[in-house]
């Protein structure tokens, strides 16, 4: 899917837990998240710091959004 709505020119960033299978299904921008059953948090945070840790995944993310790029990129 993501290849797809980026052949209309909008860009996609595939936030994934196993990286390698975005790089397999050609995912352009990538941000590696936390794990499988969370993948945008961790429960073992208290309230403020995963608030924080979903903030900064977000950022990255929208700042994967406004990256040009050539190739696939995973924004660690």
């Amino acid at each position: 899917m993501v290849k797809g709505i980026e052949a209309y020119g909008i860009p996609v960033v595939h936030m994934c837990t196993v990286v390698p299978i975005s790089l397999t299904v050609g995912a352009n921008r990538i941000v590696p998240t936390i794990a499988i059953p969370h993948p945008l948090g961790n429960p073992n945070l208290d309230q403020e710091e995963e608030l924080n840790l979903r903030r900064r995944l977000v950022d990255k993310a929208l700042a994967a959004l406004e990256t040009e790029i050539e190739e696939q990129t995973v924004f660690e």
